[in-house]
């Protein structure tokens, strides 16, 4: 995507430094900073401090730090410290373990002395395939929205809902529930975006902030006004993202999005979930019993970051001294829940036939 007319993605090889570059997210949307990424640590804090973040592109940035770890010691000990040290960071989003799974399925058959190159290789292949699939997220999800389109008066915009940041923020390029959305506005289709405000990080800031770079009319909401909006009929569609999808189509995302789901399905909304294959856990049936759900820092619900007056970033608490926080990161939205599941291969059901139908490869490999 383009900021002040630069096209970036959301990290990227500086082969002039040979360092991995990332926009640390933890400023925006106030202030856009590039940071490098050069040591296990700096990985491992880019991760759980939400530098990157989004299941995507933590797992691009997993392989990086793979890349990194067999650039400075290729032996198998190193390898396997390296995929334990990254996959402690957070444990709900599944990209993370994929990408490291992937990165030591590849290396560990190879001799020490090729392992970095291919490592490296092998980052940058994981980060092109992401862009890729989330190109075709954007095209199968543009068929949706030229439907709802054809049916309203000519001129009036189709009104989608989403919560959280699955933009391209949280990817290596276009996002998930945000490249329906950039699809459908660069041809042509009038759009406006209820962006939900995703406490306690605030994360629909980055996409309010995202959908003003591309154009695309948005307003920011609590997170509590989806219901109202929908019950009278100011929404015609839902987009979420995900962090881990079941076998059977249970979606694990923002904590909240279970609400939206609930809203919408007592309203008749459509209620879509973009979903790259890699956030697929094959493994895991029952999203509800079998998911861990990710407790972060009570801080995060007890604080808020924004801009102060006088100009700069500051802190502000929001809660009574002595008032304790408690912050699950993620729940789980039943497949009941969903209408319908956008990949980079089509629009499926969330159903565990409806998914192994466009993914019989990977359906049948987990077996």
């Amino acid at each position: 995507m383009r900021v002040d007319g630069t096209h970036f993605r959301s990290l990227w090889w500086s082969a002039e430094e040979d360092v991995l570059e990332i926009i640390d997210q933890r400023w925006l949307p106030h202030e856009f900073r590039v940071v490098q990424v050069r040591t296990m640590q700096d990985f491992a804090d880019a991760i759980y401090q939400m530098r990157v973040r989004g299941a995507p592109l933590i797992g691009a940035t997993a392989a990086y730090g793979m890349a990194l770890a067999m650039a400075q010691d290729p032996s198998d000990g190193n390898m396997d410290g390296a995929w334990a040290f990254l996959e402690e960071t957070r444990p709900t989003a599944i990209n993370l373990r994929w990408a490291l799974d992937r990165c030591r399925a590849a290396l560990r058959p190879l001799p020490e002395g090729e392992r970095a190159a291919v490592a490296l290789a092998l980052a940058h292949e994981i980060a092109d395939e992401d862009v890729e699939i989330n190109r075709r997220i954007g095209e199968n999800g543009l068929a949706l929205i030229r439907e709802i389109a054809a049916q309203k008066p000519a001129g009036e915009p189709v009104r989608l809902l989403t919560h959280c940041n699955a933009g391209w923020l949280a990817t290596v390029d276009w996002g998930t529930a945000t490249s329906p959305m950039y699809h459908a506005h660069d041809a042509g289709i009038p759009l406006h975006v209820w962006v939900d405000e995703t406490r306690p990080r605030n994360q629909g800031a980055l996409t309010a902030w995202e959908l003003g770079k591309h154009g695309v009319p948005h307003t920011y909401i609590t997170d509590n006004a989806g219901g109202h909006l929908m019950q009278h009929g100011m929404v015609d569609m839902v987009i979420t993202g995900t962090d881990r999808t079941t076998r059977r189509g249970d979606v694990c995302n923002k904590i909240g999005t279970y609400l939206k789901a609930l809203a919408a399905r007592d309203n008749g909304v459509p209620f879509y979930v973009a979903l790259p294959s890699p956030t697929i856990d094959w493994s895991v049936r029952d999203g509800v019993a079998e998911i861990p759900i990710e407790e972060r820092e009570a801080r995060e619900v007890t604080h808020v970051q924004g801009t102060v007056a006088g100009g700069g970033i500051g802190t502000v608490q929001v809660t009574p001294d002595g008032t304790a926080g408690g912050n699950p990161a993620f729940d789980v939205t039943p497949n009941r829940l969903v209408t319908g599941l956008i990949t980079e291969r089509g629009v499926s059901a969330a159903s565990e036939a409806g998914l192994a139908g466009l993914f019989p490869d990977f359906a049948q490999a987990a077996e």
